[in-house]
């Protein structure tokens, strides 16, 4: 396989979760503190570590061939750049805000108004849709203390917790846009490179259907198991397997995170019992 260029954030949360991905990946990285550039021990990849802001260039001129980065900095930065992975992490949006004391009508209300952002294009495309005018100050850097020295009225910004704008007096007012991790790739990345990029893909993919999955066992009689069978569909279908006790099943799916709660509910209510759940470390379909 041909070496594949990653590059990811080179410092913060979505380089932790970035690395963190390729180690749940198999993949070992030789890291040294401070390096702009690492190799992988066990796969042929090249870690590149740039700032967040410059990782999009990088990909449009081929420096790199793909890159792990925040869905809201192609968004504003690399819009012509393919996207092969959402990833699931690191989720944020990007909204506007105003001072806690000011009241709010909408979004005409930003008419005339001064806006600072480190997201001009983001935020300017948001306008435009609403017909508003609005005079867009670009900071590099903390936009939140803005409003408080009088340099603007406004703010764009990325809001994850929300307690950054809490602790400057803001309140959310507009979400333009939800982003997450996601896999980019370059326009100039070559065949070779491609097949590396599938294999990794692969990989990626078995580690996110765990994550977003949990192992589900249980017991039950056997006349509710064409009941339960409808609410465990599974990847294909359920593994039922004979108990010692007669009469008796134990049941084995998978379930989807975000149906988890639900599934169980409804499993206890069609006669399941001694409900086990596992976590997935990975799951390759």
């Amino acid at each position: 396989m041909s070496t594949i260029k990653i590059a990811i954030q080179k410092s913060g949360r979505l380089n932790e979760d970035s690395l963190q991905i390729l180690k749940d990946c198999g993949i070992s990285i030789d890291n040294g503190k401070d390096q702009l550039k690492a190799s992988a021990r066990n796969f042929p990849l090249e870690v590149f570590y740039l700032r967040n802001g410059d990782i999009p260039q990088y990909l449009r001129d081929g420096v790199v061939d793909i890159a792990i980065i925040g869905e809201n900095v192609l968004i504003e930065k690399g819009e012509d750049i393919a996207i092969a992975e959402k990833l699931g992490f690191s989720k944020c949006k990007v909204s506007l805000a105003i001072p806690k004391e000011k009241d709010y009508n909408g979004i005409s209300d930003f008419q005339g108004k001064r806006i600072a952002t480190s997201y001009p294009n983001t935020v300017q495309q948001y306008l435009n849709k609403h017909n508003i005018e609005a005079d867009l100050h670009i900071i590099n850097g903390s936009v939140e203390i803005a409003p408080n020295i009088g340099l603007a009225d406004a703010i764009c910004d990325i809001v994850s917790s929300g307690s950054t704008l809490f602790k400057n007096n803001l309140k959310e007012v507009e979400v333009m846009l939800k982003s997450e991790a996601v896999l980019a790739v370059s326009p100039k990345i070559t065949n070779e490179a491609k097949e590396t990029l599938e294999k990794l893909q692969f990989r990626m993919r078995a580690v996110l259907n765990g994550k977003n999955s949990k192992y589900v066992l249980l017991n039950a009689p056997n006349d509710k198991i064409e009941a339960i069978i409808g609410i465990l569909p599974g990847m294909n279908s359920p593994t039922v397997l004979p108990l010692a006790k007669e009469g008796w099943s134990s049941l084995h799916s998978v379930v989807k995170d975000n149906e988890f709660w639900q599934v169980i509910d409804d499993l206890k209510e069609a006669g399941a019992e001694s409900i086990l759940v596992a976590p997935i470390e990975k799951m390759v379909l």
